[in-house]
């Protein structure tokens, strides 16, 4: 790939060829970004969470202080808006050297609307292809996802796969019904038109972060593994001065902005309207059902 190197930040400080690269391949990995330290605390609050210790979340079964973590883990997939009962992975949303990223690829003013644990334990699925830009629509095209390796993330376990330079055209492409198993959704995207050898991994070491654009194609396959995590914290961010038509696909009235946000960086240019509370956090189901365009039946 064309100026790979720059795909990479290091020792946290983003230059001038890596924006470029973020530009015109959508995505850039910042290795060791986080410290050790950061990564136990996020494994023990992964930990706690799913253990119903922040709060109460529909679905989360009845632990005993015999089971360990691991065991508690494997029943899951992902929680989505842990941010919500969780002071420790909210204050990890704004973390400066995340941020910093974020000031130079995004805006000077950055908001997060959305924050996601994944525990995939060994044998669940993947994702299949999906911009998240379909799911998340921004008013700018300024959507970028901050995945933060909690464990090492590597072919055999689940890592991203991402096609670089995908989200050059700036539309959302059009989904198809998904017949690979190895995918826990029931649509995809049709990459036909890509080469394999236009198709990466993106393995990760642990405290590494992977920034990518919304309209990126990415996937992510099955753990393979037989007794390796690839827990990942994912959240989501834009730029605040674009407004956030984001109704969760159906789940909340339609809006033209919806406020419930939390501020990373710089100043909110919407500040004069009052910051809501209606996202709540849900675990993800082992089968995902994804909005519809409409050209198949489930």
């Amino acid at each position: 790939m064309k100026n790979l190197k720059h795909a990479q930040i290091e020792h946290g400080k983003i230059t001038p060829e890596n924006v470029q690269y973020y530009k015109d391949f959508g995505y850039l990995i910042a290795s060791n970004l986080l410290s050790q330290q950061e990564i136990v605390e996020l494994k023990q609050e992964t930990a706690q969470i799913f253990r119903g210790n922040r709060g109460k979340i529909d679905g989360l079964a009845e632990v005993s202080p015999l089971d360990s973590d691991s065991d508690v883990l494997k029943k899951y997939v992902a929680i989505h808006f842990p941010h919500k009962i969780s002071s420790v992975i909210k204050s990890y949303l704004s973390h400066k050297k995340v941020t910093a990223v974020l000031q130079k690829i995004v805006s000077e003013n950055v908001k997060c609307m959305q924050s996601m644990l994944f525990v995939k334990a060994p044998g669940k699925q993947g994702q299949s292809w999906h911009q998240d830009e379909y799911f998340i629509p921004t008013r700018d095209k300024s959507l970028v996802g901050a995945w933060i390796a909690i464990d090492d993330a590597t072919i055999e376990n689940g890592c991203l796969w991402v096609i670089p330079g995908s989200q050059n055209p700036g539309s959302i492409k059009r989904r198809v019904k998904n017949e690979d198993a190895a995918y826990a959704d029931l649509e995809t995207l049709d990459i036909s038109e890509y080469d394999e050898k236009d198709i990466i991994p993106v393995e990760v070491k642990s405290g590494s972060v992977v920034f990518f654009n919304g309209y990126l194609y990415h996937s992510s396959l099955k753990n393979k593994t037989e007794n390796n995590f690839r827990t990942a914290l994912v959240n989501h961010y834009m730029s605040a001065e674009s407004m956030l038509p984001w109704d969760q696909d159906g789940k909340l009235p339609a809006t033209e902005d919806l406020r419930d946000i939390v501020m990373v960086a710089g100043k909110d240019p919407y500040a004069h309207k009052p910051i809501v509370d209606v996202n709540q956090p849900y675990l993800r189901q082992a089968k995902v059902k994804s909005k519809l365009d409409g050209n198949y039946e489930n």
